[in-house]
């Protein structure tokens, strides 16, 4: 056998090995429909239309909880706003985060940091980890806040008396516990 007919033959075989095996691997993830999926967050459309959309159908606020959806707001680099859940509770200030399409197109990112930067501690100015700089990013961005995974109140809560108030078990979810997993340039 010549090493041509050697050569010819490894192509063959490993072209079929990738064309087996790339299916699985070729996904491309928008952020939005990758936050739906692994939050259980029902909302369609762009990234920056789902905290407006999210009035009325789910709790929002500005506090991290597990599995919210943290949603930023659209700018100039970031036309249509961007969506990502929340995977651990490092503090009041840190957390990690779940998402795709933000260090490479179309990839996702498990529990990558980001701290809230904003001058309230209110979450509405983040930095987030970003992949070619294997740290916190440069820039900071604009977020409307956190989306919670339970459905918002049928009635106003706040002015309900707290005697009259109950606790809806069924909008209660367990989390699994997410590793901590060390991440560069802290």
């Amino acid at each position: 056998m010549t090493v041509k007919t050697l050569a010819a033959r490894f192509a063959l075989v490993f072209s079929c090995a990738l064309m087996t095996a790339t299916p699985a691997f070729a996904q491309f993830w928008q952020c939005a429909p990758y936050a739906r999926e692994i939050s259980g967050i029902d909302l369609h459309g762009n990234a920056n239309t789902w905290w407006g959309q999210a009035a009325g159908r789910y709790e929002r606020g500005h506090a991290p909880k597990v599995g919210a959806v943290l949603a930023f707001q659209s700018t100039r680099r970031m036309r249509v706003g961007h969506v990502a859940m929340v995977s651990q509770v490092v503090s009041d200030r840190e957390v990690l985060l779940t998402h795709a399409n933000w260090s490479r197109p179309g990839g996702i990112e498990r529990n990558v940091r980001a701290i809230d930067v904003s001058a309230a501690g209110d979450w509405s100015e983040v930095k987030v980890w970003y992949g070619p700089n294997g740290g916190l990013g440069t820039s900071s961005y604009p977020t409307n806040g956190f989306i919670y995974s339970g459905h918002a109140p049928a009635v106003d809560t706040d002015a309900a008396p707290a005697s009259d108030t109950a606790v809806d078990t069924s909008i209660i979810a367990t989390a699994a516990t997410v590793p901590v997993v060390p991440v560069a340039g802290r």
